[in-house]
């Protein structure tokens, strides 16, 4: 009884193999009926795909606005050495900071991360 019940769980699994194996190694010829010589199928190049609608660039949800360690990260990028004080405002973050002059710099980054302006004082 057990082995008919392995075999029928074995048959389960293994026929779906056993049927797509026959599609890989399947392949076309043709033979002309003047010359009876065997020719291997003509390679058609795919046609690229066609979109119903154009690409547009993806928005970010709210949910994806940038942290606070974000917009750090954005500051350093941009030559703030120290960072005295981060706020998020209206128009996004806002960070103060000194440069690598020693020189007060300050950062607004909007809620994506993009930088709206730098001042240098």
């Amino acid at each position: 009884m057990i082995q008919r019940r392995t075999f029928a769980i074995a048959a389960l699994f293994l026929a779906p193999l056993v049927a797509s194996s026959g599609r890989a190694f399947a392949q076309s010829t043709e033979i002309e009926p003047d010359d009876g010589r065997l020719r291997p199928p003509e390679i058609v190049p795919e046609e690229p795909m066609q979109l119903e609608r154009p690409l547009q660039p993806e928005r970010r949800l709210e949910s994806e606005n940038i942290d606070e360690e974000e917009a750090v990260r954005i500051a350093r990028d941009e030559g703030m050495v120290r960072i005295e004080r981060i706020r998020e405002g209206r128009r996004g973050w806002v960070i103060v900071g000194i440069d690598h002059n020693g020189d007060d710099m300050r950062i607004i980054l909007n809620h994506q991360g993009e930088i709206i302006d730098i001042q240098r004082e």
